[in-house]
């Protein structure tokens, strides 16, 4: 058998508080504290400003997407337009570039330079184009954008085919 390692033993009294009338005068004290300091820091629902009405978080026309591209409002809500604006473009764009690849059998609508503008040049163009035609301020989003990118970015007539030449009779 081997022999038992020896305990060490506290010779140091231990407190008593915990048990009995005095324990619970305490945590009822910590509790209290603990509720009235939870009550005196704001949460982030009493800290967030009321919602704006004048933010836009649907895009349905060419002037709901122009107010997202140039939002007038700042803070939070201003990054959030600006995001959903480039991510409307590049979305659009890359859809686009599927429906006509180069080369293939459907002509596309418009043809971006390579390299072509930012993203950021192309929201703040599609602004100005949009201001500039006010009368196109309620159709869809989309077919603004379209007309815009057609405008902008127009793609060169293909060259008339030649015409082979009839032998003389």
């Amino acid at each position: 058998m081997q022999p038992q390692p020896e305990r060490c033993v506290s010779t140091v009294p231990q407190p008593t508080w915990h048990k009995g009338e005095k324990f619970l005068q305490h945590m009822r004290l910590a509790a209290l504290a603990l509720l009235a300091t939870a009550a005196a820091i704001p949460t982030a629902s009493r800290a967030q400003p009321a919602p704006r009405s004048d933010v836009i978080d649907h895009v349905r026309s060419v002037s709901d997407l122009a107010a997202v591209c140039d939002p007038a409002w700042g803070g939070v809500p201003r990054l959030e337009a600006i995001a959903y604006c480039q991510g409307f473009l590049t979305s659009a764009g890359q859809y686009h570039a599927l429906l006509h690849p180069a080369g293939g059998p459907a002509r596309p609508l418009f043809c971006v330079a390579n390299p072509g503008p930012s993203i950021a040049e192309s929201g703040i163009n599609f602004v100005a184009w949009a201001r500039a035609n006010p009368n196109r301020a309620n159709e869809p989003a989309l077919d603004g954008l379209l007309r815009w990118a057609q405008t902008t970015f127009p793609c060169q007539q293909p060259a008339p085919a030649a015409r082979a030449s009839r032998p003389a009779r």
